[in-house]
């Protein structure tokens, strides 16, 4: 009995992310890099250059509100506050920590850039890709810490100046902190995700020239 061979021809495989949308992703994260940078620095350059709006915390409960209802009470907690002219200290603050979340923002925009890179080279698990990642998360969590510190006391110094947080007895802080713990939640797991890359290179490693 002669059994013939048939050959089956193999399933196409279907990438999740395809060299097209690959692309995609480089020029959407290079672009997105050019387009936040330019609107940081103009903000900076505005910023030093005259009159600017911003809300600055008020952490007295001086400042009531008239008018409530229903024998309601309350004190306001931030204030739109227009200066002509901001003075230097707080200004440098303001600008630091605007180039410090700027910073924050690059790093993952460049993370995107060479994950989308390395897709499309359909070589994931590179030499150094460990160490980029890794870096990346620790830049994330330190510039947007401190950029969100640098930022309040900025602003709780400028409250200060202009007189809505002026210290009374019985009163006293250092300045108030409005903390997002999404940078350094996201640097985080950015650094595990390193982890998983230092793992996956070393298996790559020791499954080459096995299949």
């Amino acid at each position: 009995m002669k059994v013939t061979k048939h050959a089956v021809p193999h399933a196409r495989r279907e990438m999740f992310v395809s060299r097209t949308d690959a692309l995609f992703l480089m020029v959407a994260s290079a672009a997105a890099a050019v387009t936040t940078t330019a609107f940081t620095v103009t903000g900076i350059v505005d910023s030093s250059a005259g009159q600017v709006t911003l809300t600055l915390p008020v952490a007295t409960p001086r400042q009531s509100v008239s008018g409530l209802l229903l024998g309601a009470s309350g004190h306001y907690t931030a204030l739109d506050a227009t200066i002509p002219v901001l003075p230097s200290v707080p200004a440098a603050l303001l600008a630091w920590a605007a180039a410090l979340n700027q910073l924050g923002i690059l790093a993952v925009l460049a993370l995107v850039f060479l994950l989308a890179r390395r897709l499309r080279s359909q070589i994931l698990f590179t030499p150094g890709s460990d160490w980029l990642v890794g870096t990346g998360g620790v830049v994330l969590a330190l510039a947007g810490t401190a950029g969100q510190i640098l930022d309040s006391v900025a602003r709780s110094r400028l409250a200060e100046l202009i007189g809505v947080n002026g210290h009374v007895p019985g009163e006293s802080y250092l300045f108030s902190l409005d903390f997002n713990a999404a940078p350094l939640v996201l640097g985080i797991a950015l650094l595990l995700v390193a982890g998983v890359f230092q793992f996956g290179r070393r298996l790559q490693k020791d499954t080459e020239g096995l299949v």
